[in-house]
């Protein structure tokens, strides 16, 4: 997941004017919307996100340097909270705990696969240090990105391997589901494009901005994501409020948060890690395909269908899969759940389990 709970320095969006010229924001806009244009046309879910994320990603690998602040980035991982929020069933809680086993597996896979490719890239010397075993970390991006320094690891190659997994299993996500989803299939985007209800939306924005102090005021990693959506779960389940967020709003969300993971992948940063890409892209490849495989099991273990199951088990960001999953007909519940609860889970273990590798490797 990335990680907009650190500040500018640890979660590499910050603000030098001298980065920020208009004509090239103008540039980013353009090649944006054509973008998006070209996915909504291929009926492609989250055109929104991967759009704005493919034109960053390009703007800035060709150098027109452009940054995003803090705050806007932020307040789309809130509103991205809060609609995570309004697709969970009030069941939700109570599903974890009566399938408990199926949580801990997909998170204990996830967990498992990250450390056979830390441990092999680490120990074939092909990334300095420790860099491998935090680089493929599933934690947060930006957590295990800033703490990798310590360990002996190569923080710009460690950012890389965080968001190049990001920004792959987005792109594989959407790709599945272009797949497997019949274009028809697909809900109108235009359906909800305006507000219907302003006494709900006011109340939703109110929310948003309560939400998001909240999140700047309490430190912890994943907070922008994490307490908006569980704050509006427990408001909304005891029927305090209805949650109102219009198409508009959301795309723009959505848009931010591609630029923001696209923005991360700086020249300077691209040009260090490229000796390497082939076998960064290698290791994403196998959490890939050890996804699909736990997506399988999970389909016949229980009754579930494989884009649901492959979306839920996703190693990439939960926010992005959250996207993802909310413009496609799978069933949210199960993925969102999937996500929030293997994040949390990882959150716990990942830190420690890279730190026991690190200490076990270096010696």
């Amino acid at each position: 997941m990335s990680d907009p709970q650190n500040d500018s320095k640890t979660a590499f969006i910050s603000t030098p004017k001298a980065f920020n010229k208009p004509r090239h924001w103008c540039l980013l806009v353009v090649i944006s919307s054509l973008f998006v244009t070209g996915l909504e046309l291929l009926s492609a879910p989250a055109a929104f996100l991967l759009g704005p994320m493919l034109a960053a990603i390009i703007l800035v690998v060709s150098d027109h340097p452009l940054t995003l602040h803090t705050l806007p980035f932020r307040l789309a991982q809130t509103v991205v909270g809060v609609m995570i929020a309004s697709h969970l069933p009030l069941s939700t809680f109570a599903d974890i705990a009566e399938q408990w086993q199926v949580y801990l597996f997909g998170t204990a896979m996830t967990i498992l696969a990250s450390g056979i490719v830390g441990v092999a890239l680490t120990k074939s010397a092909l990334l300095p240090g420790t860099t491998a075993i935090w680089g493929t970390s599933p934690g947060a991006a930006g957590v295990m990105t800033i703490m990798s320094e310590s360990y002996g690891a190569d923080m710009r190659l460690v950012a890389v391997m965080q968001y190049t997994r990001v920004a792959f299993c987005a792109l594989a996500a959407m790709l599945t589901a272009g797949l497997l989803v019949e274009p028809e299939a697909l809900p109108s985007s235009s359906t909800h494009w305006f507000v219907s209800n302003w006494h709900n939306f006011l109340v939703t924005l109110i929310l948003v901005i309560l939400a998001l102090l909240v999140a700047t005021k309490v430190r912890i990693s994943g907070g922008f994501l994490l307490l908006p959506m569980f704050i509006s779960f427990v408001l909304q389940s005891f029927n305090l409020i209805v949650i109102e967020l219009p198409q508009s709003l959301l795309m723009l969300a959505f848009a931010t948060m591609g630029w923001g993971i696209g923005f991360r992948f700086t020249p300077a940063v691209v040009r260090h890690a490229l000796h390497v890409l082939p076998f960064i892209l290698l290791s994403i490849f196998f959490l890939l395909l050890m996804n699909v495989l736990v997506a399988w099991v999970l389909v016949l273990w229980i009754d579930i269908d494989f884009l649901s199951a492959f979306l839920g088990t996703s190693p990439g960001g939960a926010d992005s899969v959250a996207i993802i999953a909310a413009n496609i007909p799978v069933d949210t519940g199960f993925v969102m759940t999937m996500q929030v609860s293997r994040f949390l889970l990882v959150m716990i273990v990942g830190p420690l389990l890279a730190k026991w590798l690190s200490t076990k490797l270096i010696r």
